[in-house]
């Protein structure tokens, strides 16, 4: 748990709550060093401190019992922290790929890929809810199916069923307004 000082105040002795820093200054450097040596990039160390500072801090609050030490318990999250950092570089460094190959793809001019992204946008735009939803988790979030069931709460049947409803839909809609 998180410890409370008592702390006089200036007048009169009256008594103040102050919440501690959940991170000494030893284990913020240990935090630092974990992500700075799992390649988090040296802009990038502050957000990956207070992430961990945050996480503490919702432990606390939930009600769970601190860890017994939270100097190994904030360098494991730093560790995650890391991995995470990482796994969404590859997934951005993906996506950038597949953008530029579509971009690539010959087009007569720059107008017809115009009108198709906005196409494409007002498609997005008619589908319902949960078919937008699953469609740009899969191909602009680049996740599974799988990933994008266990994130939804629902079975892997349901995404495919609403991923193909969801294409089928935008995909009239091109043709409708002759984009493609």
């Amino acid at each position: 748990m998180l410890r409370r000082k008592a702390r006089r105040g200036q007048g009169g002795g009256a008594v103040q709550d102050v919440l501690d820093d959940p991170l000494d200054a030893a284990q913020e450097r240990r935090v630092r060093a974990v992500l700075a040596l799992g390649g988090v990039p040296q802009a990038d160390l502050l957000d990956g401190v207070q992430q961990v500072r945050l996480r503490l801090l919702e432990r606390a609050a939930s009600g769970r019992e601190a860890p017994r030490d939270v100097s190994a318990w904030a360098a494991v999250v730093a560790s995650n922290l890391a991995m995470d950092w990482h796994r969404a570089k590859k997934r951005q460094e993906r996506l950038g790929e597949r953008l530029a190959s579509l971009r690539q793809l010959e087009h007569p001019s720059g107008e017809d890929t115009s009108l198709l992204s906005l196409a494409v946008a007002r498609g997005l735009d008619e589908l319902p809810d949960a078919q937008r939803q699953v469609l740009v988790l899969r191909f602009y979030a680049d996740l599974p199916v799988r990933g994008i069931a266990e994130e939804l709460g629902i079975p892997e049947g349901t995404v495919k069923s609403r991923l193909h409803t969801a294409v089928r839909a935008l995909r009239a809609r091109l043709h409708e307004d002759e984009v493609v």
